[in-house]
Formats: structure tokens, sequence, C-alpha cells
């Protein structure tokens, strides 16, 4: 089947499967007489794989350093769980930062009036006492006007 009709099957962009196959991840995917990619059952499977370890959180970088684990043919278990393990507390760290910016934001939402305002109009106090003295900023090669 070709690059569209695999994508479709799979539930990936035809960009995706493109990409996989430029990183590696992809082994070997035949080509017809005109050059189109020839996907079979051992691509669809392999790239239903790769989402699936990509859905599990594995990022670009871990997921071509696990394939290579998996298709080195060599008992790689043990590195493999470390990999998987140490995605999880990549994972597990992210989630505490993402929950401790809704814990901070759900704290600014449920006191707008008393702390909120109360901060953004203290900052514009500070900016009309403390004007900018000098209103052209050389930035590299490009002047901006503040």
């Amino acid at each position: 089947m070709n690059i569209k009709e695999a994508a479709e099957k799979v539930g990936v962009s035809a960009d995706t499967i493109r990409y996989y196959e430029k990183l590696g991840l992809l082994t070997r995917i035949d080509r017809t007489a005109g050059g189109i990619r020839d996907i079979n059952e051992r691509t669809l499977a392999r790239i239903n794989y790769i989402k699936n370890m990509r859905r599990a959180g594995l990022s670009i970088e871990s997921l071509k350093t696990y394939i290579q684990l998996v298709d080195d043919g060599e008992n790689h278990q043990k590195a493999q769980l470390e990999l998987l393990a140490q995605q999880r507390d990549f994972l597990i760290e992210k989630r505490d930062d993402l929950n401790a910016a809704i814990d901070h934001l759900t704290f600014k939402i449920e006191h707008y009036d008393d702390h909120t305002l109360l901060a953004e109009d203290n900052l514009r106090r500070l900016e009309r006492e403390n004007p900018v003295k000098n209103s052209e900023v050389e930035y590299g090669n490009q002047d901006f006007i503040w």
C-alpha cells in the first residue's frame, strides 16, 4: 500500500511516517519501480508500535535509543526497562510542574480582585513613577523604540 493508505490505516499523517523513516525509527521501506513507498504489514506494525510508545510519553530521542536496543537482537531488557523508568520519572516531574502551575493559576483566578489586580495596579504605578529615561535601546543590529 502507498503512504497515504498506510497513514489512514494506522491513524498518523503521511508526514509522520516520512519523519519516522528519516529518523531511522522504521526499518527499510520497499519502493515500487516508480519510487513510491510500498508499505507492508511489517512496517504498519512498526508504525503502530512507535505510535503507542509515543503515546506512552517516550521522547523521540528515547524512542530512538529504545528501538536500537530492540533491533540489536541482544537481550537488552534491563536497559530497556531503565529507559522506560527514566521516561516515567521525567513525565512525573513534568506532571508535578504542571500541577504546580495549575495551582498557582487557580490561586490567581480565585484571588483576582484581592491579589492579581493589586499586583497589576502596583506595576502600572511603578511604570508611571519610573519612566524609561532612554527610550532608544540598541539590540543586535536593530534599534528598538520603547
